[in-house]
């Protein structure tokens, strides 16, 4: 697999697969539709209704009785009035029924969505990783999925609610005067115009809106994880600036969206009034006319173009929060759609881990994180059971790059690399990392107890094996320490100190026992008297166990049994401490400007 994520062409729209997403829900789906269409009809059956309790009530064209008075039917009203009764209070169950399905529903597709996430993240390259604010990928978690929920549950409903509607009232109010019915759909094109260029002009704008708010959220979570560099470098005012000028920009996006959503509002309730007044004075001139001669036709009609016009106003009004939730489903399908790690799930255990060599060949490994520039060549070398093989060089040399490989956390891009004489290529991931135990130079804490970091993924570890790994880490007396020893819950990163951080991670690949190690940079946080005292914890854990060690001290090597030097990607030397000073190369530099101090050579960073 290529080691570029994947990208999708921008300003991609992703309902389509919004709809796909959304295909489990179908059927509970198209029930809250029925429902809400009955609910929609109930209400349509409403005016006419109110139109023949109004005519009922109504003296206009009723012959006066024998004693000269108008009579109303009481029993015509009660009839006209228990039926308006039954048809409100089932288009309000039905609506309320349709509703709670609907939202209970979209909730649910929220919850599936993050999950979708959380499992997306865990199957993405770490080449994703290094290329995207972290801020930038919770965006797309927490406010994305937010938006794209609540515009769901406004709009979905709203959008069937006012199409039925139309429809609806559209055919009963040209079976009540047709007429009248013209005027008002006079009114449509106007609103439907309004509609299209608030949509036109304020999408791009949404569609950004989302996309800044990442960056604004990506710099808040940069600053807050780097508070002591910025404090110590006394960078506070500078970074409050560059906030101040990505939460402008945001700002300013923001406001120009909303401005021009805001304007529909306004726009179509001044479409609606001119309805009406046209409206009644068509109506005036019918019945003047005698072309109508029911008061009901009217009143009954103006409920009609209430109903009309309302739908229509709605989707004006809930256009900002359509086109902000058209935005976010872009951006969260955008990112579900990338492409993942390769599928293993039918690759087969290929080695007996009970019985593991660990004899481990390069074979003209080659690697760039760009394809175009490697930093890795023709890499070869093999390494026999057993062997501690340390890795030095100068900064961007290759080191860490290349244990990075041996894991497959990325892809060579030629070559192979063989464990036991199986190339790491026909072995599954799992498989491959549960052979080596890592120690690495990040540290990394998780809320929870100091066991459950210590143990972590493994299960039944033995408690006098946990107390042993303790003493030989010199954990033991900061536990004892700690009011519930090992079961202390550690709720933040700042509750261990960077040098007990890495005493964990060690703890931690201690714990593993696997049968192959890797250490980078393992010591770099602690002390010098307490890696005097951990190195012997580390001598007996790779005993017997081939393993490659990256390590700025170069006293912590001397003892390896082959040792890499690595320049640009290259190895340039390679054999015993002895037999390399001897030589007199860049090893010997390198360690003569650690050791020798009547040398004036600069020291050389020979960090991972």
């Amino acid at each position: 697999m290529s080691n570029n994520v994947k990208t999708v062409k921008k300003g991609q729209n992703k309902l389509g697969s919004l709809v796909k997403a959304f295909k489990k829900y179908y059927v509970p789906f198209v029930i809250s539709i029925l429902l809400l269409v009955t609910s929609v009809i109930f209400t349509i059956l409403t005016p006419g209704t109110i139109r023949n309790l109004t005519n009922t009530i109504s003296p206009v064209d009723k012959v006066a009785g024998a004693d000269g008075n108008f009579h109303v039917n009481f029993d015509e009203v009660t009839h006209y009035a228990v039926l308006l009764v039954i048809y409100i209070l089932v288009s309000f169950i039905t609506g309320f029924i349709s509703g709670f399905i609907l939202n209970t529903i979209i909730q649910k597709f929220s919850k599936d969505l993050r999950r979708q996430i959380s499992i997306k993240i865990n199957n993405m390259p770490l080449n994703y990783f290094d290329t995207t604010q972290t801020g930038d990928i919770l965006s797309v978690i927490t406010n994305d999925v937010d938006t794209l929920s609540t515009s769901l549950q406004n709009s979905v409903s709203l959008l069937v609610n006012s199409g039925v509607m139309l429809i609806g009232v559209l055919i009963a109010m040209f079976m009540a005067c047709w007429q009248m019915a013209l005027v008002v759909i006079c009114s449509l094109p106007i609103m439907l115009i309004i509609i299209a260029l608030t949509f036109k002009y304020a999408l791009p704008l949404f569609d950004k809106n989302q996309k800044v708010l990442g960056d604004v959220n990506a710099t808040v979570e940069e600053n807050y994880s780097g508070q002591l560099v910025i404090k110590a470098f006394n960078a506070e005012d500078q970074k409050i600036e560059e906030f101040k000028n990505k939460n402008s920009v945001f700002g300013n996006i923001l406001y120009k969206s909303q401005a021009i959503g805001g304007l529909i509002e306004p726009a179509m309730s001044f479409v609606s009034y001119l309805t009406y007044a046209a409206v009644l004075i068509v109506a005036g001139l019918l019945y003047a006319n005698k072309s109508i001669n029911e008061i009901g036709i009217i009143t009954g009609f103006i409920v009609y173009v209430s109903l009309f016009q309302e739908p229509l106003a709605q989707i004006g009004q809930a256009s900002s929060t359509i086109q902000l939730g058209n935005a976010a489903c872009n951006r969260v399908f955008n990112f579900l759609e990338l492409e993942e790690l390769e599928k293993e799930g039918e690759k087969k255990q290929l080695l007996d881990h009970k019985n593991i060599r660990g004899e481990v060949e390069f074979k003209d490994v080659c690697f760039g994180y760009d394809p175009k520039k490697l930093t890795i060549k023709n890499f070869s070398g093999k390494i026999k059971p057993g062997m501690k093989v340390a890795i030095i060089g100068p900064t961007g040399a290759g080191k860490t790059t290349l244990v990075n490989l041996l894991m497959r956390f990325y892809e060579i891009t030629s070559g192979d690399i063989l464990v036991d004489g199986v190339s790491i290529k026909d072995m599954s991931r799992q498989e491959l990392r549960d052979i080596f135990g890592m120690i690495l130079q990040e540290t990394w804490v998780i809320n929870g107890t100091l066991r459950e970091n210590i143990v972590y993924n493994l299960k039944d570890v033995d408690e006098n094996r946990l107390k042993e790994i303790l003493e030989e880490t010199n954990l033991s007396h900061y536990v004892a320490t700690l009011p519930n020893g090992l079961d202390t819950e550690i709720q933040k990163e700042s509750a261990l100190s960077a040098g007990q951080k890495q005493l964990v991670t060690i703890a931690r690949a201690m714990t593993e026992n696997a049968p192959m190690l890797i250490l980078d940079e393992a010591t770099s946080n602690v002390d010098t008297r307490t890696e005097i005292l951990i190195q012997k914890a580390m001598d007996s854990l790779t005993s017997g166990r081939t393993s490659f060690v990256i390590a700025h001290r170069l006293s912590t090597i001397k003892n390896a049994d082959f040792i890499f030097v690595m320049k640009e990607g290259n190895i340039v030397e390679t054999g015993t401490h002895d037999s390399l000073m001897k030589l007199g190369g860049l090893y010997s530099e390198i360690y003569n400007s650690q050791f020798n101090e009547n040398k004036e050579t600069p020291k050389q960073n020979v960090g991972a």
